[in-house]
């Protein structure tokens, strides 16, 4: 009996090391990767808005001791054999009007004369750019006038200080306030010669004690900006021609990237030789008005910048109708649109061509 038994114990001891297994080695516990930094994203700055003064005829920005000045206007030569014209891109206004035998002149129009370079070439008066002049309460810069426009002077108290019959000018280099320019004389017409720069005006306006350089109290230049002035429901206005008179068609064309209206005369580029860059405006108004030879031998014209009448303003490559007024002779211009509200600019500079009812201005 015990031999049988002694079997059976050995099979069951075998059976229960079998089911018993190998010991599973221990598992080895990964550490956790520590997690990837996120940068702080820094939040762009918000851009303080300009709330410091601005130009009243621009709405750009302007010293303050600029604000209450009075502008001055300056008569500019527009001829052929007169350009480049200098410094007229750093007029708040450019105003350009025809002048006998169908040429036209400008009058650029400065609230400030701070950075501004050479001027000119500075050419004689007539009497509707003294009434624009008057209507921004102007110092007024010529170099010669009509008979009509001295008259009208005198006549309405103009602040006009003249390089013909005016003891303001000097054929030495900054020897007044106005001189023939050396190097232009080298290659122009004596009459295309005549010069100013801002420096110049401001240095010598310092000793002109007798001049008012200030606004009247309580006096407003009634003009509205916003940072984009495009007007409301207005039509395409890429490129404007604006024929002045079979001598000078004005051409405007709009630059997306500026934000401006790049001019063009007599085919070309209009150029402020101070810089060799072509002159831009955020703004382009036109007027319509009569002009009318007034049959003196020189040909002078009269432009009726009282009766009022109709346009157009462009800014942003847009269009509109608008209607303007001016009380004769120095009220200010006031322009609106068809239902009678003031036009509100883009800040910036402003170009206005008056030109006379019977031209046909384009638009594309």
């Amino acid at each position: 009996m015990r031999r049988k038994l002694l079997p059976l114990c050995l099979v069951l001891l075998l059976l229960l090391s079998s089911c018993g297994g190998k010991e599973e080695p221990p598992v080895e516990e990964t550490p956790s990767a520590s997690p990837t930094p996120v940068a702080e994203l820094t939040p762009e700055p918000t851009p303080t808005p300009y709330d410091g003064p601005v130009s009243p005829l621009s709405g750009l920005p302007i010293g303050e001791e600029w604000v209450n000045r009075r502008p001055v206007a300056i008569m500019l030569n527009n001829l052929k054999e007169a350009l480049p014209q200098m410094g007229q891109s750093q007029a708040d206004i450019i105003y350009e009007v025809p002048a006998e035998g169908g040429i036209t002149r400008m009058l650029g129009v400065y609230q400030s004369l701070d950075g501004v370079g050479k001027i000119g070439s500075i050419r004689s008066a007539r009497p509707y750019y003294l009434e624009l002049a008057l209507g921004h309460d102007a110092i007024f810069i010529h170099a010669g006038g009509s008979e009509d426009a001295y008259s009208k002077i005198a006549q309405w108290g103009v602040a006009a200080l003249d390089g013909v019959r005016g003891p303001y000018m000097s054929n030495s280099e900054n020897g007044n306030l106005m001189w023939r320019d050396p190097e232009r004389k080298k290659s122009y017409s004596l009459e295309h010669t005549v010069v100013t720069t801002g420096e110049s005006i401001i240095q010598r306006f310092a000793g002109y004690t007798n001049l008012r350089q200030e606004h009247r109290e309580g006096y407003v230049y009634d003009m509205a900006f916003a940072e984009d002035g495009t007007p409301a429901g207005g039509s395409p206005a890429s490129q404007i021609e604006v024929p002045f008179s079979n001598y000078k068609t004005g051409l405007f064309t709009y630059d997306v990237g500026s934000g401006l209206y790049l001019a063009e005369e007599y085919g070309k580029a209009y150029i402020d030789g101070n810089t060799g860059e072509q002159v831009g405006v955020t703004n382009v108004v036109i007027i319509k008005t009569a002009c009318r030879n007034t049959g003196d031998k020189l040909g002078h014209i009269t432009v009726d910048l009282s009766s009022g009448g109709t346009g157009y303003f462009a800014c942003g490559g847009k269009v509109i109708d608008l209607t303007w007024s001016k009380s004769y002779p120095d009220g200010q211009l006031y322009y609106k649109d068809l239902d009678g509200n003031p036009i509100t600019f883009g800040v910036g500079r402003t170009y206005v061509c008056v030109v006379p009812t019977d031209r046909t201005v384009s638009f594309s």
